[in-house]
């Protein structure tokens, strides 16, 4: 019995030794803990806007072989591979992001009959919204007259 108890009596003291002097230890000589990283913060209320831009030549999305590939990201800036992702993300904000108002024919354009199509796609996101749109022109003249600053790449 007398040996349990001392066994007992060793143990708790070497817990709580052990634990005083950790502790002793931690507070003298460790640093305060760095801050995390921030999150990067939102800096307006609109949800992120970034998407992959392509042209190809063919009927539709699904035939065409792609030709070029862009990402534009409007949101928090503008950046990207498109070469001008400032001016294709106020073209976006000044249609309020209708695509179709972006790839409109200009009227009065002289461009021949041909049958050479050329597609344009804008797959993700627009202002927290996902987007998939596509527009096929006839031909490179009427792509040139429609696509505008957003598919100029």
């Amino acid at each position: 019995m007398r040996y349990i108890t001392g066994g007992i009596a060793m143990g708790a003291a070497l817990v709580l030794g052990g634990g005083l002097l950790a502790a002793g230890t931690t507070t003298a000589s460790a640093a305060p803990a760095p801050a995390p990283a921030p999150a990067i913060q939102a800096q307006s209320l609109y949800a992120a806007s970034a998407m992959v831009l392509t042209t190809g030549h063919g009927a539709n999305s699904t035939e065409a072989s792609v030709d070029r590939a862009v990402t534009l990201t409007c949101f928090p800036q503008a950046i990207g591979t498109h070469p001008n992702p400032k001016g294709a993300c106020d073209a976006l904000r000044a249609a309020g992001g209708d695509f179709k108002k972006l790839t409109t024919i200009k009227s009065g354009t002289a461009c021949t009959k041909e049958w050479n199509p050329i597609v344009v796609t804008a797959d993700g996101v627009w202002e927290g919204q996902r987007i998939r749109f596509e527009r096929t022109f006839g031909n490179p003249c009427e792509a040139k007259a429609g696509k505008g600053t957003l598919f100029e790449f």
